[in-house]
């Protein structure tokens, strides 16, 4: 895929002339479009005139600064935004801070849960959102099954029944539309499976015209209820003495992407199961959300992350064996993590993990094994150190997130999982853009609300 306005403007910053950034336009489009030399040329030199506007626009102060955004000096790729790792963690608590405006509710963005909750006039309104993973925009089913699939499970583990689905498609300019039919049979697949309706969608291109190529991004979003606040499961409700639950997992999107790129693709179809679906539709009909002070999903940067997250989050430690853990990761998908030399701890496993007083644990699990879901106790919940131990083979060892989830592809493995150099300059400017950007919202706000008077 290439971005035409973007290789625009990183062309002339970098002092190309107007008649170099045209040839290489031209040569990007012929890429991906079956144009004339001539009409190539023509395509390519409205992009830039239409990019160099932008460069040179003449405008007020008041619209320069709305125009205008401040810059980090920092990448996604330098922050590792999207790995699942230490870097990712912290932008994520930025954006929280830039979208807490002061209203009420039951789950915020600075909650740093699994999904959002608001009060309604009856019930708790519950709302997730997840993105399609990146790597399976040339397999659009797949992509399509997971993401449903996850945000479903993010819904389900604050005890709220899933009512509705939504889904919002961007497909590049060249891309073949079957890959949004196809993504959609993925999403269709989830819905029936459950009994839960896709009932609202949008559909655009990447960039418009100025993005040409064949990838394809996307997310699914779900809507679910929940009677009583008390009932949400969330994560600052984990105490210190509570036992932690883990169900087997088998993975979704990041695994079906180690699989298909670790030349295994028939580990895919380990994947493709509702268990965790099944599992929480267990609890729930068996009134046992009521005795749960938390649950989660095996998946952002793996056990180390989720772990460290919730510790953050509740002010609690947790150690956690690892015999115990490894029983329920499927021995399929273990096998190849191993065979890849990839850290099982740092990866998603998409297993449900719950946290309970030890009172209700028997209970859990017999409700869940009768349900034919594999479970076990994997550790406890303690007081200090406020930190997610592992004990392995006897020796206790720390269980921390990396700066990027666990290098599960050979690209990733050449990019590596080390944090830059200069991370801590990296992420004082990222702050400060942060914070400049809840001014800028402010000032915005105020002459919005003059013009309405």
């Amino acid at each position: 895929m290439a971005d035409l306005e973007g290789l625009v403007k990183k062309l002339y910053e970098k002092n190309f002339s107007k008649e170099e950034i045209i040839s290489r336009l031209v040569d990007e489009i012929k890429i991906y479009k079956d144009l004339s030399d001539k009409e190539a040329s023509e395509l390519a030199d409205v992009v830039f005139s239409d990019t160099w506007t932008t460069i040179n626009q003449k405008t007020t102060r008041e619209m320069t600064d709305i125009l205008d955004y401040s810059k980090c000096e920092a990448t996604m790729h330098d922050l590792g935004v999207g790995c699942r790792g230490e870097g990712d963690f912290f932008v994520h608590r930025l954006l929280a801070k830039i979208s807490d405006v002061g209203i009420r509710t039951i789950l915020g963005p600075r909650s740093q849960d699994d999904a959002g909750a608001v009060k309604g006039k009856h019930d708790v309104i519950v709302v997730s959102v997840d993105g399609t993973h990146s790597r399976l925009t040339e397999f659009p089913f797949i992509a399509g099954f997971h993401v449903t699939r996850a945000t479903m499970r993010d819904v389900y583990i604050k005890g709220s029944k899933p009512v509705a689905l939504l889904t919002d498609l961007h497909l590049a300019d060249d891309g073949d539309i079957g890959k949004l039919f196809d993504f959609m049979a993925g999403i269709r697949t989830v819905s029936k499976l459950t009994d839960v309706p896709l009932v609202a969608g949008s559909t655009l291109r990447i960039g418009g015209d100025m993005v040409i190529g064949t990838r394809f991004v996307s997310c699914v979003g779900a809507v679910g209820v929940v009677k009583e606040p008390q009932l949400i499961a969330a994560r600052t409700r984990v105490k210190p003495g509570d036992d932690i639950i883990m169900t087997e997992g088998a993975g979704g999107g990041t695994i079906a992407t180690t699989a298909i790129y670790g030349g295994l693709p028939e580990v895919v179809m380990e994947t493709l199961n509702i268990q965790f679906i099944k599992a929480c539709e267990t609890l729930m009909g068996r009134h046992l959300f009521k005795k749960i002070h938390a649950a989660t999903d095996w998946t952002n940067g793996g056990l180390r992350g989720d772990c460290n997250e919730i510790c953050k989050t509740a002010e609690v430690g947790m150690r956690i064996h690892e015999e115990k853990v490894e029983t329920l990761v499927n021995p399929l998908v273990l096998k190849m993590l191993r065979d890849l030399n990839i850290d099982y701890l740092g990866v998603s496993i998409d297993s449900l993990l719950i946290f309970n007083s030890p009172e209700y644990s028997e209970e859990i699990l017999s409700a869940l094994r009768n349900a034919k879901i594999k479970c076990n106790i994997i550790g406890t919940v303690v007081e200090t150190p406020k930190r997610a131990e592992l004990i392995s083979d006897g020796k206790t060892k720390s269980l921390q997130p990396l700066y990027r989830e666990s290098a599960y592809t050979k690209v990733k493995k050449f990019v590596g999982e080390e944090s830059p150099q200069n991370k801590e300059v990296l992420m004082n400017k990222t702050a400060q853009a942060a914070q400049e950007a809840i001014k800028k919202s402010e000032r915005i706000i105020k002459v919005v609300r003059a013009r309405e008077t």
